[in-house]
């Protein structure tokens, strides 16, 4: 590439790579009118303005080669993902699972079975991108092509985010000091804004709020996983979201569920919680660690689910007034 690189005229180089020119900027340099070929133009460029930038003509262009390479990357990374396909393996006994999976950007699917059936196993197999190469011999494709290494191994490029049940920050920092850090990686045009996006929208989710100021390895296990949660719908680049156990964090779960679908993720959630798995559009269900069966949530079901959702909101209450210290002496009234 550097032989057909040297060649390009640069004002054409700089239209179609303008961090091209924001480097140059950066260091001072001049391009001219632009109608000379990179190469030329390096090879003209005095020695002093070289000495300035502090590099050899031969390391300028092995730098321009390379930021319009890492560009390119980032821009093909953060196109959309409009679908994730799951191509079955096999379960703990060798049967085959003869599923075909294909979740779009907005839909959610929960993955439901007893504990142990292996329902942290599909979580996994999703998120390394798994290519016949784990124990269920699972295949995950990428929008119908099977991802390239590059894209199952950039570690600062990842396509999925996972929240696991057990969650625990390795740096002293405040909370607003760890989204504001996590904003500028991701280059967010307003910073300070998307930080208080996402806490206010954490604290929305968690039962007990907490200050922006307030360190995050003093958070508490709910409190964590809201802010995780905030942080991968609204800022996180990441096209897909894995979830296990949401209900157990002491979370919104209706509100976390809608935060996370609003924004084109596809996400999969495990979950013990009958009210999680029927918001879902579908349901897997695992056993002897093989997908089993796939369900749509029907008509019926959606409509057990308000009822459900009446009941879950006056336990809710009753769990909120025990909280608080208040006793819970008279007569409930529960719906019929």
């Amino acid at each position: 590439m550097s032989g057909a690189l040297e060649r390009t005229p640069l004002h054409l180089l700089l239209d179609r790579h303008p961090c091209v020119g924001d480097f140059l900027g950066a260091l001072g340099l001049d391009a001219g009118d632009g109608q000379r070929p990179l190469g030329d133009w390096l090879r003209h460029l005095p020695d002093e303005e070289l000495f300035d930038a502090g590099m050899a003509r031969e390391q300028m262009l092995a730098h321009i080669q390379r930021l319009i390479g890492e560009v390119e990357d980032m821009a093909r990374a953060s196109r959309p993902l409009r679908s994730l396909t799951l191509l079955g393996g096999r379960d703990k006994s060798g049967q085959a699972e003869n599923v075909e999976l294909e979740v779009r950007a907005g839909e959610v699917v929960c993955i439901v079975g007893p504990t142990g059936s292996g329902k942290s196993r599909l979580l996994a197999d999703i998120e390394c991108l798994a290519q016949g190469d784990t124990p269920t011999g699972r295949r995950i494709l990428l929008d119908g092509q099977p991802p390239g290494d590059e894209r199952r191994y950039a570690p600062d490029r990842k396509l999925v985010a996972q929240l696991s049940q057990n969650m625990n920050f390795v740096v002293d920092l405040s909370v607003r000091d760890f989204i504001t850090l996590h904003a500028r990686c991701r280059m967010v045009a307003d910073v300070e804004g998307m930080a208080e996006q996402v806490i206010a929208c954490a604290n929305g989710l968690t039962g007990e709020k907490f200050s922006p100021e307030v360190s995050v390895t003093q958070l508490s296990g709910g409190q964590t996983r809201a802010l995780m949660i905030a942080d991968a719908a609204l800022l996180s680049a990441s096209p897909v979201v894995l979830i296990d156990e949401i209900e157990n964090a002491g979370v919104d779960r209706k509100r976390a569920l809608r935060l996370l679908s609003g924004g084109d993720k596809i996400v999969l959630i495990s979950t013990h919680d009958p009210l999680l798995a029927l918001r879902g559009d579908r349901r897997l269900v695992i056993r002897n660690g093989g997908i089993a069966e796939v369900i749509t949530t029907g008509d019926g079901e959606r409509d057990n689910l308000e009822r459900l959702e009446t009941l879950d909101g006056l336990l809710m209450d009753v769990r909120d007034r025990l909280r608080r210290g208040l006793r819970i002496e008279d007569r409930l009234e529960w719906p019929h």
